[in-house]
């Protein structure tokens, strides 16, 4: 079981620094996001299982398997004494695990009940100041003159649009902006970067917590960017990207990362070297998807190998 700890504590140091890292700063994402996507959430479920299964595998190796584990110190919680083989080191490690698994879950939830009020009081302003976009049925235009566009996510959708950016953008433009929001709330990017908020959250002080929440907002945004220039083409995608700038894709919460200049940069740069209809090759699309597969399935199998009772090492 050591073995097995020492393995999963590697990958966890893996994915936790040199990965990401150099994903965040590899040119093919910008081919193929939805790809790219795939694999940051692999990384990050792979990496959260790996971390606390190093300390939980490692805990419970005296008793030789983590059901032994279970059944010996569970017991002892109400009876005592823990028995003699746990020394203090596996103690602590077992309480690291529980206490991380504990943190990182109630902040998964803490951020989704966040997220869920603050959708709610927006859907209420939107639809008491809004008025229904002639045409579109999902989009309200507020009464304002900055121009400004965001979708809000939930049950019921909204795209909501300014009077100031329907002045501002020609009917190919606005288009362009429309079809962007519909495919943030279609491909439900928000329960993705949920998920990237609440790990940020949950570990603010992990440098790569906040590089992969802004890699993936980056991705969502090139994804809507993608169906508005199936809509509109580039042109006009461009232009409403120069007047509308950086706008996260229906974030909300003080500790979120937003799309900023960088990231509009990127995307306008991404206009000029990225074709509209280009795809990664099929055999490094095939590769990327299977490493993302990989990566899920060896923690895991880790946890089964050492799940049944076995003589203990």
């Amino acid at each position: 079981m050591v073995a097995v700890a020492v393995g999963l504590g590697a990958l966890a140091l893996t994915l936790a620094w040199p990965i990401p890292l150099v994903l965040s700063r590899a040119a093919w994402p910008a081919h193929s996001p939805a790809v790219a996507l795939a694999l940051w959430q692999a990384i990050a479920v792979a990496g959260g299982l790996s971390m606390i299964g190093c300390l939980l595998v490692f805990g419970a190796s005296p008793a030789g398997s983590l059901l032994g584990a279970w059944h010996a110190l569970v017991p002892a919680l109400f009876t005592g004494p823990i028995p003699p083989q746990f020394g203090v080191v596996h103690l602590a490690a077992l309480t690291l695990a529980a206490g991380l698994a504990v943190h990182l879950a109630l902040n998964l939830a803490l951020t989704a009940v966040r997220a869920e009020r603050e959708r709610r009081r927006q859907h209420q302003l939107v639809s008491l100041l809004g008025d229904p976009m002639p045409g579109q049925p999902h989009t309200r235009v507020l009464a304002h003159p900055a121009p400004l566009a965001y979708c809000v996510p939930g049950i019921r959708t909204a795209t909501v649009l300014t009077d100031g950016l329907i002045d501002a953008l020609s009917p190919d433009e606005l288009a362009a902006v429309i079809a962007h929001e519909r495919a943030h709330l279609d491909q439900l990017h928000h329960l993705v970067l949920l998920a990237f908020r609440a790990w940020h959250s949950a570990l603010p002080w992990f440098p790569i917590a906040n590089r992969a929440e802004r890699s993936v907002i980056l991705l969502a945004e090139m994804l809507a960017d993608d169906r508005a220039r199936r809509a509109a083409g580039d042109e006009a995608l461009r232009g409403a990207l120069l007047v509308v700038g950086g706008g996260g894709p229906g974030g909300y919460g003080d500790d979120t990362v937003i799309a900023d200049a960088d990231m509009l940069t990127a995307r306008l740069d991404r206009l000029d070297v990225v074709p509209a209809a280009s795809s990664s090759p099929a055999v490094p699309r095939a590769l990327v998807l299977g490493a993302s597969a990989l990566l899920l399935i060896v923690p895991l199998a880790a946890y089964t190998a050492v799940l049944a009772d076995h003589p203990a090492g």
